[in-house]
């Protein structure tokens, strides 16, 4: 099992940046990749970006491309989303989540971390 916590949440103005943060632990040898998810209040859980396990190949939304930054520390295994240029519609709960099979990209994963809340403001 893979254990993963999630921080650096919080409320920003519309136009402002964030950096969420995202520490695996465990049987973390096993994961072959990474990546970050949200879910708006109502909606479903929609893909955001993720990362082969070793930082080497991204994919993105095309709604976060170009303002968002996926990123992974490998000595200290964590997780990096940077938000830049942020919107209202940025508006949801971040979830960090790991998987073990398949392609580093596609569902499903197989494990999520708690979820850090971001709010933009307008």
């Amino acid at each position: 099992q893979v254990q993963l916590v999630e921080s650096g949440g919080g409320l920003v103005p519309a136009g402002g940046s964030l950096r969420l943060s995202c520490v695996a632990s465990g049987r973390t040898d096993s994961t072959n990749g990474m990546g970050w998810f949200r879910q708006a209040p109502g909606k479903e859980r929609e893909f955001v970006a993720a990362t082969s396990w070793r930082g080497m190949s991204t994919m993105y939304a095309n709604s976060v491309k170009g303002r968002f930054t996926i990123s992974k520390d490998n000595a200290k295994n964590t997780l990096y989303l940077q938000m830049n240029s942020l919107k209202p519609e940025d508006t949801a709960v971040y979830y960090c989540a790991a998987k073990q099979r398949g392609a580093y990209y596609t569902l499903p994963f197989d494990n999520w971390g708690q979820g850090t809340q971001v709010t933009v403001s307008s």
